[in-house]
Formats: structure tokens, C-alpha cells, sequence
């Protein structure tokens, strides 16, 4: 099977969230499992600096409000999967991340920007594509590849016998949805006719995911409760009334992580290493955190971790909230990185001020950082009030720091709560809430320390994490059985449509 994983970002070449980790480690087990995957992203600088042999193969000619762009391919440096990458110099060549300026603002541009690496996916998605190799499905991923869908469904309706790969769009965050004004729509190269209730159309504005959403052959998300959230108001964003009508095209995969990447027992990150039958180690990085983050180096100490964006979406101004009862009733110690809202960092900020010796906090993210992180806390702290998916309390699982979550989209498919019955039967992971409040959170924390202060049980719990399959073999093979039935002959509602498409040449 021919795969075009289209995306906006991909570990390790480059990484804002969870995004880019599922973009560098599905297409790479997909590969592992025998399947041709390429990967398609913008050619930011840090793209072309880290791709490996790196080599123009065709220019694409007449896109919307562009003209030519050029596609370089090159391989993963880690897996080897191959990459292209979509080079235009004004548009992805410049300082910042991929959606923001220095400033932290929006790129003014980012429609264009996101609807040129959607053009370009349906334009390598069907059978006149300037490369020799042909596609059978086109993974889009957010919105930020949400046109894809669209381009397609125009395209084949100007040449009805044309052939094109099936699309699938995944969701990885329903809240981000890459809604702007209705002017773009023509100017990016789709008809009038398509803002509508039936297209793009959402509350007035053209929608990027809306598009992915509708016109996409099938759709998938991050987690099976995510699937089942999404279509609801509470979860679904305004979005909720079209994914109830497509329910039976969603299907929700739980995201699975780089195992190599993240292994206590081979970290080059830690400054030991440990695992499940071992966990000796797991001492040594503790000791070493606090002494590297200013804490007092006490082995017993209940040292509990967080590392996050810091937003509402992640439930942590619950944990501000209550922190200093927390940290007066118990002889603990909190370490926090991340960055995100002004007022919450400088809540975490004074928090540290407050507590020398027993709360830690660093604004910014840093990998090393966060793997020790993982690696030294007793128990991570995540009590999100939405999350697709998570990885981060899989990366807890791994490295026998127990998660404290929310029961909420992934985290409630991958947590299980210690207690008495799941103890019993081997099953215990981790602690979850019932609800996301303040008060609910610092009761499970207080739980979770009783049990803490049970050596033989934590290590129990901790074992039990450790030793699940948390890689992305089983979701590969999910994402593979996906592919096979949205291969297999489906009726499609058309339409009389026409639009202006781009046109390739190769060199």
C-alpha cells in the first residue's frame, strides 16, 4: 500500500505538540510494517537542515496566489522514511515556529500557507501527479491540511474518470480549526459554490477542518473516547451536529509512542538508566532532578512532575489552585515546565517563589528537561479537561512515574485507577479523576500519596505501566485495516462542480 502522510509537522525534524510526534512515528511503524509512506511537509529551515540527502525532484506550476513551488525529497534521520518536502521561500522560509511569528502571533498568511500544502497533497494524490509513484490513500492530519478533501472532490469533478487516492482526515484537536474569512475561498482556488452548509461553510467563516471534515472518504481521531466526545456539545466545538452525521466514518485510534525514543533503559537523555525488573536507576535520575532544579535531594520525598502547555485545556490552574493546601499538608515536592498562558505561567513562577526547595518551575520547553522529568517524578500530574489523546501520560506509564489524569478522551482509554479491584486483578496504572474541580484533584492527590507511602504496592503500580504495549505496531495495524476498507468500493454522493486546479511539471 502507497501512503501520503500529509502534515505541518514531524519529530524530529520539527515539533510543536503532539502532532508532530504521531507524524514521525506512524508513517515510521507503518514503514516498519512493509508499506511505501511518504511524508509530506512544509521545507521550513529546520526541515531542510535536518532531512537527510536532500534533492529537488519536480516544481509544481500555477498555484493559487503562488505560482511554483518545488518538492525536495529526502529521508527521516531516524527511521528513513522518506520525506518531501514542499519548498517555497516566502512562504515557509522564516523565522518562528510553523504557525507563529516571534512574537507569538498568528502568520498573517497561514491560510495561504496551509492551503498551498493541502493543494499540493491533492495534486500528488491522483494518477496525473509529475511523480512516478502513485497513491492510494492521503492521510490528512488537523487543519492545517483540512483543504486536501476539498481539492479532491473539485478535481474529480472536473474529470470524472479521474483517478485519486482515498483521503482520510484525522483529528488529532477539534479545538484548533483554522476558520478564517470567506474571502480566502476563491483566492485559494475553490468555487463559490463550496461555502455552504454542505462544505466549508461554519458559522459564517471558511473552515479549513470543516472542509477535511466533509469531503474526507473516512475520518479517524486519537482516541476511541475522543471519537465518542467529539459528538457531543460539550466536546464538539460547533462541530458535533456533522460528525454525528458521519459517525459511522469516525473511528477513534489510540495513539501509541516512540519506544526507542522514549526508553528508560536507554535514554541518552537520564543520567541513569532502569526498567521494570530494575528500577534502581529510576533513584539516581530522581536525586539528580532536584539537584539540577534546586530541590532538596530527598529520595522519600513525594516529587511530583508536570510538563505541559500551560492553558485551560490542560486543567492546570486546578492544580494552582489548590497547590499551596497541597504543599502544606504534605511533605512533597512539584516540578513544572512548560509555557503557555502569561497569568499561569507567573502563578507556577511565584509558586517556586514561594516553596524554595520544594517547587521547581522553568518557562520554555526542553527535551532533555522533560525526558528527566518523566524519568525522576513519583507521580505526573495531567489533569487535562479535554485531551484527544495524550502522550505524555503514556510517556509516564513507560518510565514508571504514574499518571494522575482526568477521565477524559485519551487519558481515559489508557489510565486505569488504582484501587482495590484493579489492583487485584494487575490492572492498576495510575490514578484518575472523576471530574475536572480543584477539590477532586487534590483528593486524588492525597489518593495517590497513600499509596505512594506503600513501597511494595507503588511499585506494583508502577510495574504495571511499564510492562504494557504502549508502541505503535497495534495503531499501525489499526490504521492499515482503516486503509483496506476505505479501499474498498464506496458510493459518493456528486456533485456538477468546477474550480481552477494547479497544474505540475517535472524536471
Amino acid at each position: 500500500m502507497r501512503i501520503l502522510f500529509a502534515t505541518s509537522e514531524a519529530h524530529p525534524l520539527i515539533k510543536t505538540g503532539g502532532l508532530a510526534d504521531v507524524s514521525g512515528a506512524l508513517p515510521a511503524a507503518l514503514h516498519q510494517l512493509g508499506h511505501q509512506v511518504e511524508i509530506l511537509i512544509p521545507a521550513y529551515p529546520a526541515v531542510l537542515d535536518k532531512l537527510a540527502d536532500a534533492k529537488k525532484v519536480c516544481t509544481l506550476h500555477h498555484l493559487p496566489m503562488v505560482g511554483e513551488v518545488e518538492l525536495w525529497r529526502g529521508t527521516m534521520p531516524d527511521s528513513g522514511v522518506p520525506v518531501l518536502a514542499l519548498r517555497h521561500e516566502a512562504l515557509y522560509q522564516r523565522a518562528g515556529n510553523p504557525y507563529l511569528d516571534s512574537q507569538g502571533h498568528d502568520w498573517q498568511d497561514n491560510p495561504l500557507r496551509f492551503a498551498t500544502l493541502a493543494h499540493v497533497a491533492a495534486i500528488l494524490a491522483c494518477e496525473d501527479s509529475p511523480l512516478p509513484e502513485h497513491f492510494d490513500i492521503v492521510h490528512c492530519n488537523d487543519w492545517q491540511t483540512g483543504l486536501t478533501p476539498a481539492y479532491l472532490y473539485y478535481k474529480r469533478s472536473q474529470r470524472t474518470n479521474l483517478k485519486c487516492a482515498k483521503s482520510l482526515m484525522s483529528v488529532h484537536n477539534l479545538a484548533f480549526q483554522g476558520n478564517y474569512s470567506p474571502s480566502w475561498l476563491t483566492q485559494l482556488g475553490l468555487p463559490q459554490q463550496a461555502f455552504h452548509l454542505n462544505g466549508v461553510e461554519f458559522y459564517g467563516q471558511f473552515s479549513f477542518l470543516k472542509a477535511g471534515l466533509f469531503y474526507a472518504d473516512k475520518l479517524s481521531t486519537v482516541s476511541p473516547s475522543y471519537a465518542a466526545e467529539i459528538q457531543t456539545d460539550d466536546f464538539g466545538f460547533g462541530m458535533q451536529g456533522l460528525l454525528q452525521s458521519r459517525k459511522q466514518d469516525l473511528v477513534g485510534i489510540l495513539n501509541g509512542l516512540d519506544t526507542q525514543a522514549w526508553d528508560p533503559a536507554t535514554d541518552p537523555y537520564l543520567p541513569a538508566h532502569y526498567s521494570a525488573k530494575q528500577l534502581d536507576g529510576k533513584q539516581q535520575v530522581k536525586l539528580a532532578l532536584q539537584n539540577s532544579m534546586g530541590l532538596a535531594e530527598e529520595a522519600g520525598t513525594a516529587l511530583l512532575g508536570v510538563v505541559s502547555r500551560l492553558t485551560h485545556q490542560k486543567g492546570l490552574d486546578m492544580l494552582l489552585e489548590i497547590a499551596d493546601e497541597v504543599l502544606q499538608q504534605h511533605a512533597i515536592q512539584l516540578v513544572v515546565l512548560g509555557s503557555g498562558e502569561a497569568t499561569m505561567q507567573q502563578g507556577f513562577i511565584d509558586l517556586a517563589s514561594r516553596y524554595p526547595g520544594r517547587v521547581a518551575c522553568q518557562i520554555g520547553y526542553d527535551e532533555g528537561l522533560s525526558h528527566r522529568i518523566m524519568a525522576g517524578c513519583d507521580l505526573f500530574i495531567m489533569p487535562s479537561r479535554f485531551e484527544p489523546c495524550g502522550l505524555n501520560q503514556m510517556y509516564g506509564l513507560r518510565y514508571g512515574t504514574p499518571p494522575l489524569v482526568n477521565r477524559t478522551g485519551g487519558l481515559a482509554d489508557s489510565v486505569i485507577d488504582s484501587n482495590q479491584e484493579s489492583i487485584a486483578s494487575k490492572q492498576a496504572n495510575g490514578f484518575v479523576m472523576h471530574r475536572a474541580e480543584p477539590d477532586e484533584l487534590k483528593m486524588c492527590i492525597t489518593r495517590a500519596l497513600s499509596y505512594y507511602a506503600q513501597e511494595k504496592l507503588w511499585q506494583q503500580i508502577q510495574r504495571q505501566g511499564m510492562s504494557q504495549e504502549l508502541g505503535w505496531e497495534l495503531s499501525a495495524k489499526r490504521y492499515l485495516e482503516l486503509y483496506e476498507e476505505m479501499l474498498k468500493p464506496q458510493k459518493r454522493e456528486s456533485k456538477e462542480v468546477s474550480s481552477k486546479v494547479g497544474t505540475v511539471s517535472a524536471n
